[in-house]
């Protein structure tokens, strides 16, 4: 058995976020499907078993258990030296835009790509108010990255992964992204990061 095991879906951005940090740091694991679409994360057996919040991802490692994307990060960049903010100030700020991501940048835009792709009969009103969050967001960020090419620092850290945990599926919402020409380059060099995979590449679909 591997020394970590992800619970996962590879339609879900925040288990890529995941995914991706176990992949680009060397670590030794394997992604356990989710039956997502079917309900297996609404059903009692996963919450008691898996995860009470009934969410993807979750990280089992040694004696943890841990949900939550972006616990899982800073879990992983404390135990492998990976992606970790510097300094006690940076930490603060990594952890500024990870729930940024969490409220606002991810959020909004999943929502968006859940129901512009995912559903069914979804209100368009209901998308256009999304899609204007999304493009607000998406311009904080387009502001943030002129002159820098990484959220914090100089190097990568678990903000820009899991800041670019949606990114990849951008093609589902009707979102340009090349109209943020930082935040498009910026995709490109997480991209670009050695070993970069997709989340096809890395995941089992939850649909078959």
């Amino acid at each position: 058995m591997a020394d970590y095991r992800l619970y996962c879906f590879a339609e879900s951005g925040n288990s890529y976020k995941a995914a991706l940090m176990l992949h680009l740091a060397g670590c030794d694991w394997e992604p356990v499907r989710i039956d997502f679409f079917e309900g297996e994360t609404r059903g009692e057996v996963f919450r008691s078993t898996v995860s009470e919040m009934g969410e993807a991802p979750v990280l089992v490692h040694a004696d943890e258990r841990l949900s939550q994307s972006g616990v899982i990060l800073d879990y992983l960049a404390e135990t492998t030296g990976r992606f970790a903010a510097r300094d006690a100030r940076e930490r603060r700020e990594v952890w500024r835009w990870i729930l940024f991501d969490n409220h606002k940048f991810t959020s909004y835009f999943a929502t968006l790509r859940f129901l512009a792709a995912l559903s069914k009969g979804a209100d368009p009103a209901v998308l256009e108010f999304l899609r204007g969050r999304v493009k607000s967001a998406f311009g904080i960020v387009d502001k943030h990255l002129q002159g820098r090419r990484w959220m914090v620092g100089d190097q990568p850290t678990i903000a820009d992964l899991s800041m670019a945990g949606y990114m990849f599926y951008s093609d589902e919402t009707g979102i340009d992204f090349k109209a943020y020409p930082e935040l498009f380059a910026w995709i490109g060099r997480v991209a670009a990061l050695p070993g970069w995979k997709s989340p096809w590449d890395l995941m089992p679909r939850a649909h078959t």
